[in-house]
């Protein structure tokens, strides 16, 4: 049928009934270039703000505000927003100083740096993120992190200052690693770690953060460093012979006033400020316990000394020698990534619920801003923590002020009342950090995973178990990796699908979603869900085949017509590269030495070029390339029609079994 179909005319045998499709013109190769590297590293096209501008002196006050933005509401700023946001900035600093203190123990930090951490990063965000309500500080995930890695080489506990000056150097190469990926429009980057991954990774990181907690809630000592299940319930459950039962109840109850007022807050939502003051208030209240009853004679463990003052300089501190930078190098680009994803998702989630946008490039330069400047000023890792950012947003913030405000709430504690937090029995911040914990276990999102999208399930549980029982570090890898195997197979097995007419028109869709889609005899319609590369190029020819085979062998069996024609649906395919474009002609040459016409409808423009500049499209013919299925369709019903005796068709009327 080969000659028969070629020689019946395409869109001469239909009378012209079928418009060709045309070719566009060439563009240079430069400006092809340059169109798509404009679109793969500035869709959001930046510097529009500036080129509407007119003059210099106004050109550069737009990119000052394109790099600072809180020029852009600082002019405006009034009264009442200031009172909206005083609210806000102190009641996430009674979130904060608790927090920060008990993030900083999990790091295996001083406990001041985790209230240096609040203090100078929020300042350095203020003026150049781009969200209105994160608040930024340190993230018990992150915390965790830095604790493991580099406890795995250098000991906290043996050699203090040389874990300090590296855990310096990895907030250092942490905050350069998030700047470049933000100066350099490669965010896209972070888009890896899915949704799913970031649930099981989140969830696997707060499990493991809470089974850290049972060293201080059972008052013990010695612990494991490992992070993984078994080592922590081998490490809890083979000393309990040490198991402090004042510590025991101390935390638990604690835990469960935390729990408490979380829920409340939750039922309550006016009443958030009872859930945000719960940690300040659980630190006063068991200072004030310890204090009165000596309970650190009694085996309850406190913070001790805290050294009062604001962040001394640490520059000199920052350690670029050998072994220790590449340690250093290896944990700042982890806990990077891991801050930029989570702050870069809680400041979209919170911009959404206002109806704004913020520019997540633009935020990448800010995260690294800070954690570079913080890295100078004895601060480690900080981001946009979802817990204090939501106490921000429901304290009704209106601007990054609330970050300036918390700051200085921040700063006088530092100048005048760190001594106060010398009674601060551990267990409580052990109660502080699972209590915030397991509100990042999301058990609603794991199931709505299941119900959704099995693979997603599976990735997300691959990356929970990856990270309570092997280490965050291998959890990481595994959700990562399969994640972009996810990725590499929809680019290596692209789906493929076979097209019915729906009764009475000229719509063609899938067969195995429409049941009323009724095949059109003789042709065999099918589409391709993604571009043509290198990587699916092979699998794509052989599912073709298989595709025929199987149309050819239901019609024998059901003595119909066998297939003459076969229409390729290329509307989802995007681009194609030199082996798709010599797949498709290795296809035209089989189909040709099998007596089929191939017949290509709706390519884009890309891929007319591509085809026409190969002599691809030449070889197909022009005449068998069509706008749309239904003309294509149509044309080839008509050539299959016109063939038989009697049956010569008015190419204006549609075939009544093809509609």
């Amino acid at each position: 049928m080969g000659g028969s179909a070629a020689n019946g005319g395409g869109c001469g045998g239909g009378g012209g009934a079928a418009a060709r499709v045309p070719v566009p013109a060439a563009k240079p190769f430069l400006e092809t270039l340059g169109g798509n590297m404009k679109e793969t590293f500035l869709p959001d096209d930046p510097f529009r703000v500036v080129r509407r501008e007119r003059g210099c002196g106004r050109r550069s006050l737009a990119v000052l505000r394109y790099v600072f933005p809180f020029m852009e509401w600082a002019p405006a700023y009034t009264l009442g927003t200031l009172k909206s946001d005083l609210i806000a900035g102190i009641t996430i600093a009674s979130l904060a100083i608790p927090q920060g203190i008990s993030y900083a123990k999990l790091a295996n930090l001083p406990p001041v740096l985790g209230l240096y951490s609040s203090f100078v990063p929020p300042l350095v965000y203020a003026m150049m993120g781009s969200s209105r309500d994160l608040a930024v500080g340190t993230v018990a995930v992150a915390s965790l992190l830095i604790g493991s890695m580099l406890s795995a080489e250098v000991s906290p506990v043996d050699d203090p200052a040389l874990y300090l000056h590296v855990a310096f150097t990895a907030t250092f190469f942490a905050g350069v690693f998030q700047a470049l990926l933000g100066i350099f429009r490669l965010g896209f980057i972070v888009d890896f770690l899915s949704h799913a991954t970031i649930v099981g990774f989140m969830g696997g990181a707060a499990t493991v953060v809470c089974l850290q907690q049972l060293k201080g809630m059972f008052g013990l000592e010695h612990f494991t460093t490992a992070t993984d299940l078994v080592s922590v319930m081998r490490s809890v459950f083979s000393q309990t012979h040490l198991w402090r039962w004042e510590s025991v109840v101390l935390g638990c109850g604690f835990l469960f006033f935390l729990l408490i007022t979380r829920f409340f807050s939750k039922r309550r939502p006016r009443f958030f400020w009872i859930s945000a003051a719960a940690p300040l208030t659980s630190v006063i209240v068991g200072s004030l316990l310890v204090y009165l009853t000596h309970a650190e004679n009694h085996g309850i463990q406190v913070i001790g000394y805290l050294k009062k003052g604001l962040n001394p300089p640490s520059a000199t501190s920052l350690n670029f020698s050998s072994p220790y930078m590449m340690l250093a190098l290896k944990t700042g680009i982890i806990t990077g990534v891991i801050a930029l994803a989570e702050g870069i998702a809680v400041g979209r989630s919170f911009a959404m619920f206002k109806n704004y946008h913020i520019d997540g490039n633009k935020e990448m330069i800010a995260f690294g801003t800070m954690n570079i400047v913080g890295s100078l000023t004895s601060c480690y890792l900080t981001t946009g923590p979802f817990s204090r950012s939501a106490v921000n947003y429901n304290a009704g913030c209106k601007t990054a002020m609330s970050n300036v405000i918390m700051s200085v709430a921040v700063m006088i504690t530092l100048l005048f009342l760190t001594p106060l937090f010398h009674y601060t029995p551990l267990v409580v911040l052990s109660a502080i950090i699972m209590s915030a914990m397991l509100g990042l276990i999301d058990y609603p999102a794991a199931i709505h995973l299941w119900q959704v999208d099995k693979v997603d399930f599976c990735v997300c549980l691959g990356a929970y178990l990856g990270v309570v029982f092997g280490s965050v570090e291998i959890g990481l890898v595994v959700a990562v990796g399969i994640s972009i195997m996810r990725v590499l197979l929809f680019v290596a097995r692209p789906r493929t699908t076979v097209l019915g007419n729906i009764p009475n028109s000229m719509i063609y869709r899938r067969m195995d979603q429409y049941t009323t889609a009724q095949r059109v005899p003789g042709v065999l319609v099918l589409r391709v869900d993604s571009p043509i590369y290198f990587t699916n190029a092979s699998y794509l020819r052989e599912r073709i085949s298989r595709w025929i085979d199987d149309e050819e062998d239901q019609c024998k069996e059901k003595g119909e017509m066998g297939v003459q024609y076969v229409v390729l649906d290329m509307g989802a395919v995007g681009s194609i590269d030199t082996s798709g474009t010599s797949m498709l002609d290795e296809l035209r040459k089989t189909l040709d030495r099998r007596g089929l016409q191939i017949v290509l409808a709706n390519p884009g423009s890309e891929i007319m070029k591509k085809l026409d500049s190969s002599k691809v499209l030449e070889a197909i013919g022009h005449e068998w390339i069509f706008p749309t299925v239904g003309e294509a369709v149509a044309e080839c019903d008509y050539v299959l029609h016109s063939q038989k005796p009697g049956m010569v068709m008015d190419s204006a009327a549609p075939h009544e079994n093809m509609v």
